[in-house]
């Protein structure tokens, strides 16, 4: 009989692939690769480590558990020898293609033997499909050639480079044997803070819902993720950017109730940015941006670019 290793986004699918009788082990890649500091140049091991670091610190987790969770991941990703077919279920969007990203860039370092890779790369979203549906799903299965993990390994070398130039040149590389890769790059590049606002996109959506009257926490994260053509990020993410927000006083809390301040009309006014008001300090892959590393989202070129930040920001001056 044959063995299969099924690498899926995460548990909440495994249940329902289950009940459609999908057959072999299940092996979910528990991370959210859009956040958090990815650098270049490390095993799966080393990455493990930082990325566990950063989840405990993140509030998700003890940092022990965390660890030892992606340590068991990992051991039974090494050992992909001991199955007849692998096959990658991934969706769409942003969470699942860098995921895919990693998994890949890793196999096309590895020596296959007679393991057959396979992909099942879907606009659905697995958690929340049928059994049917799931099914279904199977027909579209497809062989892992060479040119999907260069794409990949690229893709991902480009995700951890120190600025975003390589992953931004993605969107004029042909990827197309990766269909959805080239939408998860633009929003990526989404997530840097606005050279307009200074907010990432889903920072100002979510500021414009409330301005707009959206005052409950779980209704204004359901609104976020109606305007995304490809959602992928989880409530508990959401929340801190909401926890942000009000620690910097752009909206108030009343009672569960959340609403603007004047100082957040100021910025979604572009009488004020959000550079402003934060430190900023992020990692996006292995970017890390701050004041003295400012790459920001152009949204009329739609490009990125790095800048030089003084305040007050009255303009941000391009860095040639």
């Amino acid at each position: 009989m044959m063995k299969t290793l099924n690498i899926v986004n995460g548990d909440a699918c495994i249940g329902m692939m289950k009940e459609a009788e999908i057959k072999g082990d299940f092996l979910p890649w528990r991370d959210f690769l859009h956040e958090g500091p990815v650098p270049a140049n490390l095993s799966l091991e080393e990455l493990s480590k930082i990325r566990a670091e950063f989840i405990a610190t993140y509030g998700l987790g003890k940092r022990t558990e965390i660890e030892k969770d992606f340590e068991q991941r990992n051991q039974k990703l090494k050992n992909f020898n001991n199955y007849d077919k692998v096959v990658l279920w991934f969706e769409h969007d942003l969470y699942d293609q860098l995921q895919m990203l990693q998994i890949l860039s890793w196999f096309a370092t590895q020596k296959l033997g007679l393991t057959r890779l396979t992909l099942i790369c879907s606009s659905k979203y697995l958690g929340e499909s049928s059994v049917q549906q799931i099914k279904k799903l199977s027909l579209y299965e497809t062989d892992i050639l060479k040119e999907h993990l260069d794409i990949a390994q690229n893709a991902w070398e480009a995700f951890t480079d120190e600025t975003p130039k390589k992953w931004a040149s993605l969107l004029n590389t042909s990827t197309e044997i990766l269909p959805f890769l080239k939408g998860a790059v633009y929003r990526m590049l989404q997530e840097y803070p606005s050279t307009k606002y200074g907010l990432s996109r889903t920072e100002y959506q979510a500021l414009q819902a409330i301005s707009d009257g959206q005052s409950k926490r779980t209704e204004l994260f359901q609104k976020c993720q109606s305007l995304e053509g490809r959602k992928f990020m989880g409530d508990m993410i959401f929340w801190k950017i909401l926890e942000d927000f009000e620690a910097h006083g752009i909206i108030e809390d009343n009672s569960d109730l959340l609403t603007i301040t004047p100082l957040g009309k100021k910025i979604l006014n572009m009488e004020e940015s959000w550079l402003n008001i934060k430190n900023i300090q992020r990692s996006i892959g292995g970017v890390n941006i701050s004041h003295e590393n400012l790459w920001c989202w152009d949204m009329k070129e739609e490009s990125i670019k790095q800048y030089h930040y003084s305040k007050p920001l009255n303009m941000l001056v391009k860095v040639k």
